[in-house]
């Protein structure tokens, strides 16, 4: 379903990636694992379309994604990738079910609808009862969930997570990751996981280790 060929990408003098080469299939969950600084941020950012890389291309569910324009990239990311970071990027001023909704908002679908979806995503994650609770109001293994029900709201082809539990204490973590494995089950969700923590590395499908700008 992506398929990642030569990619390349430098900042300034710094080669981060000297030509990655990778494909995953649908309702793969993937790690990917390596020493700080060795670009797996960087590769998920490129498959992601968050980032370009200087040379390469991606293709994601047949679509080239490295030759769309700007608008259409955006578009597209906003329809099919859902993403979840190790620092949840709540807004602050919305309640749980607001935050969860802003993706299918930007993707025009209409007010009730996205929130009976939010509110079938919060029910399934098991925090229904605190969609009207604002993030300062929730502990870090909750917002992290509602991150996780945001990245899923408009069905995504695949979520990618950068560091999901490198906020969380070892039980939250655990649950996160257990999570992850019932969403596969629940919706064949494809996951691309960057995390230093090994047990979940250990848990994927397939572990991806970068060293040295390439996968080994």
């Amino acid at each position: 379903m992506i398929k990642a060929t030569g990619i390349i990408k430098s900042y300034g003098a710094l080669k981060v990636l000297k030509g990655i080469d990778v494909e995953i299939q649908k309702g793969e969950i993937i790690s990917i694992v390596g020493a700080s600084g060795a670009g797996k941020t960087t590769l998920l950012h490129i498959l992601g379309t968050l980032d370009k890389a200087d040379q390469g291309i991606v293709e994601f569910d047949n679509t080239l994604i490295t030759s769309l324009s700007d608008k259409k990239l955006s578009e597209f990311r906003n329809k099919n990738i859902g993403f979840v970071f190790q620092f949840h990027h709540l807004l602050p001023e919305f309640t749980a079910i607001e935050n969860v909704c802003i993706p299918a908002y930007i993707n025009k679908v209409n007010k009730k609808e996205a929130e009976a979806k939010a509110m079938e995503l919060l029910q399934f994650l098991g925090i229904a009862e605190r969609s009207q609770h604002k993030p300062s109001e929730l502990s870090g293994g909750e917002q992290q969930r509602v991150a996780v029900a945001r990245a899923l709201i408009n069905n995504p082809l695949a979520v990618l997570a950068d560091e999901p539990s490198g906020n969380l204490d070892s039980a939250s973590a655990k649950d996160l990751h257990q999570l992850f494995f019932t969403l596969r089950e629940k919706f064949n969700q494809t996951f691309i996981i960057v995390t230093h923590n090994e047990e979940l590395a250990n848990m994927a499908d397939r572990k991806l280790v970068i060293k040295d700008g390439v996968i080994n």
